[in-house]
């Protein structure tokens, strides 16, 4: 009885040492030739039927088929016992002990994409692990190295309307001196203090109108 594992080890490591002759068609039909071979219950010979083989791989085209089949003949792993009359017959075969390939192209790309691997993960699992200290702040306005948060402007919607603070915000964005200024929500909230004397004693209504209207269009976006 055939070695599954073993078969197909030989054949990736006959790839590896001859990239140049292995094209895709080749590991898709010899793979299937040994799942067909054990699914017979590893008869020494076998018949391939050349429609369902195509099928299966899926190759259309029977000069392609039969060129793969050759490939695999004159590299070792399949010896031809019977060759089939026409494209419609199976051609009968056998799979050889294949005892050419080294083990030392795969073994040692295998064991450098693993050691690579194995960084990888292991420092992509330490930045999923590491716990964030940060949190994303919302910004409501920014320009320049000035900002202004979501929940500042909350504080000031509550005095003041967002028609107000919009303006006083373009008029610090506009201002030629507005790189001394460090706070952008101090800032605006002492200009809207100069500018609108008044507005601190806006309606109880009028403060809750804007503080609704300021979550409204927080949880809205």
């Amino acid at each position: 009885m055939n070695d599954y594992f073993k078969l197909l080890r030989d054949f990736w490591d006959f790839t590896f040492d001859n990239p140049e002759k292995i094209k895709a068609n080749h590991c898709a039909l010899y793979c299937f030739i040994v799942e067909h071979c054990n699914r017979l219950g590893w008869k020494p010979k076998f018949g391939l039927p050349t429609t369902m083989a195509k099928d299966a791989i899926g190759i259309r085209s029977y000069n392609t088929y039969i060129e793969t089949l050759e490939d695999l003949i004159n590299f070792g792993f399949i010896e031809l016992v019977e060759k089939s009359r026409n494209q419609y017959s199976s051609n009968i075969i056998a799979l050889s002990n294949f005892d050419k390939a080294t083990t030392k192209a795969l073994n040692k790309a295998l064991i450098k994409h693993s050691t690579k691997q194995g960084i990888k993960q292991g420092e992509s699992t330490s930045t999923i692990d590491k716990p964030s200290t940060k949190y994303q702040v919302q910004v409501y306005r920014s320009f320049d190295h000035l900002s202004l948060s979501q929940t500042d402007f909350e504080k000031l919607v509550e005095v003041y309307s967002k028609n107000d603070i919009d303006d006083i915000l373009d008029q610090i964005e506009n201002n030629a001196m507005n790189k001394k200024y460090t706070s952008l929500y101090l800032t605006t909230k002492n200009w809207l203090k100069r500018n609108s004397p008044k507005s601190p004693e806006a309606s109880s209504d009028d403060i809750l109108y804007n503080h609704v209207m300021a979550h409204v269009k927080k949880y809205s976006k």
